[in-house]
């Protein structure tokens, strides 16, 4: 598939989505708390912000400024759209920018925020990479796929190999965070409804508008099969992992 085609239908499927991966305002409120005097000078940078639906409950469930970034344009102008609806674009901005490439100045940011995203660069690049934009003490919040139970059957091994082969135990992450100079402030797992509710379930109905659109058409079938695949892991054996909210204190 050439790679402007399997980008277009990448985002044609994930078009309309709530939320671009595991995810609820429920998670996203209870990390804020985590999360010592945020208050109206508070600075944040929500990095891979998609459409910005935890954007939007930083947003509100604080006072906060905050820029979100994220690489496709669509989405940043849809958290914009969003935002002057709302009438909170004096303390939220979205802005097309690449998480590798991040040109803020250092100490810019108080919190850094990250749900689902920072696997595009590694966990550890990303904290590491990010550290110069915060300001003394500053938090990192963020979410990470991990293991739940030792073992898991052959096919949850084999698909988390082949998808994110960086995927480890919640204790090796707490390890790692700390190897990178980071204090734990405090963590937790998802709930299972933060993968369904807002995120599989309509996806599932994109999935199915999707096959009719492109009865003919292999590529987008495959594309269809491999988000198929995924969910029908998760509905398997998702009691063997899920995504693990951590907030950090840079020493």
């Amino acid at each position: 598939m050439a790679p402007d085609r399997a980008t277009a239908l990448f985002f044609e499927l994930f078009t309309g989505l709530p939320r671009q991966g595991p995810g609820s305002t429920e998670s996203t409120l209870r990390a804020l708390g985590l999360v010592p005097d945020v208050g109206p000078r508070t600075r944040v940078l929500d990095i891979g912000c998609g459409t910005g639906a935890q954007t939007l409950v930083l947003a509100q469930g604080s006072r906060a400024r905050i820029v979100a970034v994220d690489t496709h344009p669509p989405f940043v102008d849809a958290l914009n759209r969003e935002a002057r609806r709302l009438g909170i674009t004096d303390r939220l901005e979205a802005r097309v920018a690449d998480m590798r490439s991040l040109d803020f100045p250092d100490g810019s940011f108080d919190l850094i925020w990250c749900e689902g995203a920072i696997y595009n660069v590694g966990v550890e690049a990303g904290l590491r990479d990010w550290r110069r934009l915060l300001r003394r003490d500053g938090h990192v919040a963020l979410t990470e796929a991990c293991w739940r139970k030792p073992e898991p059957p052959a096919e949850c091994a084999a698909f988390w190999r082949r998808e994110y082969p960086a995927i480890r135990p919640t204790s090796a992450l707490l390890e790692a965070v700390g190897a990178c100079g980071y204090e734990t402030v405090g963590h937790f797992p998802l709930p299972a409804s933060a993968w369904w509710d807002d995120y599989y379930l309509p996806l599932q109905d994109n999935l199915n508008a999707f096959r009719a659109r492109h009865l003919d058409e292999a590529d987008a079938q495959e594309l269809a099969d491999q988000c198929q695949q995924e969910i029908d892991i998760w509905h398997a054996f998702s009691e063997f992992y899920g995504y693990e909210f951590l907030v950090l204190r840079a020493h």
